[in-house]
């Protein structure tokens, strides 16, 4: 966020959730004909795809499942809403992906090393991978539509670590980690037969658990970073206090600590000193006012705390 205008403090985003359905019926479709091309073919690689591809639809559904819980409304339990849940299943798709893609696909390759085992025709592979490649392509450019949209025109980097939205990031990254991952299965299978090499299947599978594994730590780092919280951007917090400002009724505003419970929803505490002339009740009447001026102005602040200063 760039501007400190009400209207893009808040922007309307794109849901994550159509970027999410796209993964899951892509990777679905993916696995199920690598599992059956690793099969016939016995490639080391396809099979650290398939698996690839296998966790990744569970990862879908995992983020799926956090969206939805997310959305539940407040209740006694939990009075400020459920929003971090999609942040602690991100979390655990990271975790997934660290732990199952990558693991399982460093152990894939090491044993094909240790025991090579020459490639029967590679077509199936070839038409494996390529269908793949389609897909999985499909998927990537719908997550880096939604993702650019959100992002408006910010750097990448830089909107990646300043996303509150990880169904939106963690489809992206995943998508990216597996075109990288079929790029170097293909070359694991077309010199592994070409050159009578089978080990280079096994080093191919490697090199897919390897990329799982970088991917993995980034997006470690942010589920993390969201799920214990992340204050808001400076300039909208720096917005927030301008409108606190703005009230007759107020002298002084400190910084506003913050704390953002999901995607679209930010906790904001202010201290803010009074008129000392005011009454108690001329000072309720405008702690109130204060509060409805900061979420009229910044719609996705949902709750606010305005503590008065001695």
């Amino acid at each position: 966020m760039n501007s400190t205008t009400p209207e893009s403090a808040a922007p309307e985003q794109p849901s994550s959730k159509i970027a999410i359905f796209g993964a899951l019926a892509a990777n679905l479709a993916i696995a199920i004909v690598k599992f059956v091309a690793s099969y016939f073919t016995g490639s080391s690689a396809m099979l650290s795809e398939g698996i690839h591809s296998l966790v990744d639809t569970i990862n879908e559904w995992l983020l799926l499942l956090g969206l939805s819980r997310s959305q539940r409304p407040a209740d006694a339990r939990r009075p400020f809403g459920y929003g971090r849940e999609l942040y602690f299943w991100a979390f655990v798709v990271s975790v997934c992906i660290f732990g199952i893609g990558g693991g399982v696909s460093l152990y894939e390759g090491v044993e094909h090393l240790r025991h090579p085992e020459p490639l029967s025709d590679p077509t199936w592979n070839y038409w494996v991978l390529g269908i793949a490649f389609l897909l999985d392509g499909g998927s990537f450019l719908l997550a880096r539509r939604t993702f650019n949209a959100q992002r408006r025109g910010v750097g990448f980097w830089r909107a990646f670590h300043s996303s509150k939205d990880p169904g939106t990031f963690v489809v992206l990254f995943e998508d990216a980690a597996d075109l990288l991952g079929l790029s170097v299965a293909f070359l694991g299978v077309y010199l592994s037969h070409t050159l009578n090499m089978p080990a280079l299947d096994g080093v191919a599978s490697l090199g897919i658990g390897v990329i799982l594994l970088i991917v993995a730590g980034l997006l470690l780092r942010e589920t993390k970073s969201l799920l214990m919280g992340e204050p808001a951007e400076a300039d909208v917090l720096q917005h927030v206090t301008e409108v606190v400002r703005e009230d007759k009724a107020v002298v002084a505003a400190e910084e506003p600590l913050s704390s953002y419970l999901g995607p679209e929803e930010l906790l904001v505490v202010v201290r803010v000193r009074f008129q000392p002339e005011q009454s108690a009740q001329e000072v309720a009447a405008a702690v109130v006012r204060v509060q409805a001026a900061v979420q009229q102005k910044l719609p996705h602040i949902k709750h606010v705390f305005i503590q008065p200063m001695e």
